[in-house]
C-alpha cells in the first residue's frame, strides 16, 4: 500500500557535491574584479575573517584590512575582558583537550570590560583600516554605542541563528531596524540559511546578512543541536532572498557565506552560488600571524550549559598574505584563495563578482574524486 508522506524533504547541497560549468568565453585571470561593498565602504577582495578569538585580535585587523580584505573582531571574547588577552590565549591552547571546554567556559565568563571595547576598536582604527566588530543580540544594545563612538565602521550582530522575529518571556528582542538609526556604522546580521528569514531580516533596513549554520571546522552545532543547511542550498535560498528584495525596494543586501571553506574551489562555488563576500574562520587560523598559534576554536564552544563547538589545531602553513596572493607552497588550493578565484573567474567568463552569480553549476559527487585514484591511495 502507499504510505501518505509525513513531510516533503529536499536535497541540499554543500561544496564537495557540486562544479562549476566552463564558459563560453575565457578571460585572464588578472581582469577579474573582486571588488566587495558593504554599504559606501569598498574592499578590494571578498574575504572576511571571522569573529573568533583565534583568528582575530586587532594586529590580524589591521593586516586584513592593509591586504585588502576586513577582519571581524569578536568584542564579547577574551580581547574585551582581559587586559592580557595573550597570557589567556596561550592557557587555552596549551591545555589537554580533555580540560579544554571547562577552561573555555571558565575564561569567558569573565565580566565584558567597556573600557576594552572601545579600546581595541581605537586600536584597529589607529591602523589606517575599516574597522569590523561583533556582538551578540544580548549585548548589541550595551554595547553597540561604545564600539559606534569609539570609531567602528561595520558591526555584526551574530548568533547561531538570527531571526527579525524572536520570542522571550525575560526580555525585548532585539529591533534591528531601531539599531540601524541609533548607530553611524554599518549592520551586519547572522546567521541563517533561509528566503524567508532572509528577506525579513533584509527588511529591516540590514546592509548585509550572514550565512551559515554549524558548517565551520570547529563548530558542532549540526550535530549537537541537528540545525543546519548545507552551504551551496543555503547560500543559494538567501540569494533568491536578496535577489527579490532588490526587485520590491531597489535596495541591495549583500550575503556573506561564512564557514565550511577549505580551498579556493570552495570559494568559487559560493560565490556561484549567489555569494557577496566569504567569510573564512579556520582557512585564517591557519596563519602565521593569526593569535592562536594554529589552533582555532568556535564562538559557541564557552557555552556554560551546551557548548557547540570545540578546540581542533589545524597548524600554520603560512603567512596570511600567501593564503590569499600565493605564491603556493601546497597543491590542496589552501594557498592563493584569491589567485584560484580570479582563474575560476576567468574560465567561467566572469568579470566580476556579480556575474559569477549566473555561473552554471552542476551536482557532481564525483568532482574531486573522479580519475583521482593515485592521490586517494599513494602515500608519499
Amino acid at each position: 500500500m502507499t504510505v501518505p508522506e509525513y513531510k516533503n524533504l529536499r536535497r541540499a547541497y554543500g561544496f564537495d557535491e557540486v562544479a562549476l560549468v566552463p564558459g563560453a568565453v575565457t578571460m585572464n585571470p588578472e581582469n577579474a574584479d573582486v571588488s566587495f561593498s558593504l554599504g559606501d565602504i569598498t574592499f578590494d577582495i571578498p574575504v572576511l575573517a571571522s569573529a573568533m578569538d583565534s583568528v582575530v585580535d586587532p594586529n590580524f585587523a589591521v593586516l586584513l584590512g592593509k591586504l585588502g580584505g576586513l577582519a571581524v573582531l569578536n568584542l564579547e571574547g577574551v580581547h574585551t575582558r582581559y587586559e592580557d588577552a595573550g597570557a589567556v590565549l596561550s592557557d587555552i591552547i596549551q591545555t589537554p583537550i580533555s580540560e579544554v571546554t571547562p577552561l573555555l567556559q571558565k575564561v569567558y565568563s569573565e565580566p565584558i570590560k567597556e573600557k576594552l571595547v572601545a579600546e581595541k576598536v581605537e586600536e584597529v582604527k589607529r591602523g589606517g583600516v575599516a574597522c569590523a566588530v561583533s556582538l551578540t543580540p544580548s549585548n548589541a544594545k550595551r554595547l553597540s554605542p561604545i564600539a559606534d563612538e569609539a570609531g567602528a565602521d561595520v558591526l555584526f550582530i551574530q548568533s547561531t541563528v538570527t531571526t527579525a522575529r524572536h520570542k522571550s518571556k525575560s526580555y525585548k528582542g532585539l529591533n534591528f531596524t531601531e539599531l540601524s538609526k541609533a548607530v553611524s556604522c554599518q549592520i551586519v546580521v547572522g546567521n541563517c540559511v533561509s528566503y524567508e528569514v532572509a528577506l525579513e531580516l533584509m527588511r529591516t533596513g540590514i546592509t548585509a546578512l550572514v550565512i551559515g549554520i554549524g558548517p565551520g571546522a570547529a563548530c558542532t552545532t549540526r550535530e549537537v543541536l541537528g540545525v543546519g543547511v548545507p552551504q551551496i542550498t543555503a547560500t543559494m535560498d538567501c540569494a533568491v532572498a536578496r535577489d527579490e528584495y532588490l526587485r520590491e525596494t531597489g535596495r541591495y543586501v549583500s550575503i556573506i557565506t561564512d564557514g565550511g571553506f577549505r580551498s579556493g574551489g570552495d570559494l568559487s562555488k559560493a560565490f556561484a552560488a549567489g555569494a557577496d563576500a566569504v567569510m573564512l574562520g579556520s582557512v585564517m587560523a591557519r596563519s602565521q600571524e593569526a593569535p592562536a598559534g594554529g589552533y582555532h576554536w568556535g564562538m559557541a564552544n564557552p557555552h556554560p550549559a551546551l557548548p557547540r563547538g570545540t578546540r581542533i589545531k589545524v597548524g600554520t602553513t603560512g603567512s596570511l598574505e600567501q593564503i590569499l596572493f600565493g605564491p603556493a607552497a601546497v597543491t590542496d588550493g589552501s594557498q592563493n584563495l584569491i589567485g584560484a578565484l580570479r582563474t575560476a573567474m576567468g574560465v567561467c567568463s566572469a568579470a566580476n563578482i556579480k556575474e559569477m552569480h549566473r555561473v552554471e553549476m552542476v551536482v557532481a559527487p564525483a568532482i574531486k574524486t573522479e580519475g583521482k585514484s593515485w592521490q586517494l591511495t599513494q602515500s608519499y
